[in-house]
């Protein structure tokens, strides 16, 4: 019997040796669980993570949660960012880079009631507009100085309304539009009983003024450590994995999410739409970031007008370091 146990006590040993093996990496989401995030979900689920000996944790985000600050003060080793929030912490002296973006497409549009006669950007003039704050109003303000479209009210300007993450805003008729995603408040307007018919939208991607999404960042002092360098390489080369294997596994990837879901605030029906629209944005991109898309998020950052998100274009926001290692 002593031999057993002593067996036993020894494979646990080996057991709690080998999970203490694998590197740990903590990811700061940018808002609550959801098919938003479900290759990270995915990578963890299906093993991607573990089969690259990192031990990943998901920090779910939310409205009191600023993604930067959390990387600021160590709580996490990446984080998930827009990247006009990202260049403007940047700017502001906290070093965070682009190591990887798996979003290649904007999801960001302008819902609006198609019976306020608006056909195009130039009708939002006399208009109520919803705009989303903390660093999301930035391409909106670009957007109307490109416009030539002031955004201190009047009959030749537009009206801008603080909008909560709802929308209640269009729902009410407080606003003629209001920010959506394309891959959460739009379905919640039509669940609400519109019609798409009664909609017209502008998707900021058409309007050339779309920025990045949802890229993954580090803080620039961490990626001078070899070893944090090639932690970063396996989780951006597990996550990759995850992000494809939700776009080819969309309902899949919904219920995982939902299963990771501790809230249980969301619904099948709506992460799996959720899930269908997120696979278009993902779609195209190997994780590796575009110069050029690079490029155009700093063009119309630069564009704001008198009060614009960053003042020069960024050196050293972005890198492929990782993902050429990843993608070997």
């Amino acid at each position: 019997m002593k031999k057993l146990l002593s067996g036993a006590a020894l494979a646990a040993s080996f057991a709690a040796t080998s999970a203490l093996a694998a590197d740990d990496v903590k990811l700061q989401l940018q808002w609550v669980t959801q098919a938003q995030f479900a290759g990270y979900y995915v990578a963890l689920d299906k093993g991607f993570y573990s089969d690259e000996d990192l031990n990943v944790t998901v920090l779910p985000g939310g409205p009191d949660i600023a993604p930067p600050q959390v990387l600021a003060g160590g709580g996490a080793d990446v984080m998930l960012n827009w990247m006009p929030s990202a260049l403007a912490a940047r700017e502001k002296g906290l070093p965070v880079v682009n190591i990887a973006q798996p979003f290649k497409t904007s999801g960001l549009m302008l819902t609006c009631w198609k019976d306020t006669g608006i056909t195009s950007p130039q009708d939002f003039k006399g208009k109520t507009i919803g705009v989303w704050f903390f660093g999301n109003e930035y391409p909106f303000l670009s957007w109307m100085s490109q416009e030539g479209i002031s955004t201190d009210g009047g009959e030749d300007g537009v009206t801008v309304l603080k909008q909560g993450f709802n929308v209640d805003p269009l729902l009410q008729r407080q606003a003629d539009c209001i920010s959506t995603m394309t891959y959460n408040e739009y379905g919640q307007v039509l669940d609400a009983g519109v019609s798409p018919d009664e909609l017209v939208t502008f998707k900021y991607e058409e309007q050339g003024v779309a920025t990045l999404e949802d890229g993954i960042y580090a803080l620039e002092e961490n990626l001078q450590d070899p070893a944090f360098v090639d932690k970063m390489t396996r989780f951006v080369r597990a996550s990759m994995k995850g992000w494809k294997y939700a776009e080819e596994h969309p309902d899949e990837a919904a219920e995982i999410v939902l299963d990771n879901d501790a809230s249980g605030a969301q619904t099948e029906a709506h992460q799996k739409r959720m899930m269908g629209e997120i696979a278009k944005l993902t779609a195209g991109s190997n994780g590796a970031l575009d110069p050029a898309d690079f490029d155009r998020t700093v063009a119309t950052l630069l564009g704001g007008g008198s009060d614009p998100v960053i003042t020069k274009k960024p050196e050293g926001a972005w890198t492929h370091v990782i993902t050429d290692a990843a993608l070997k």
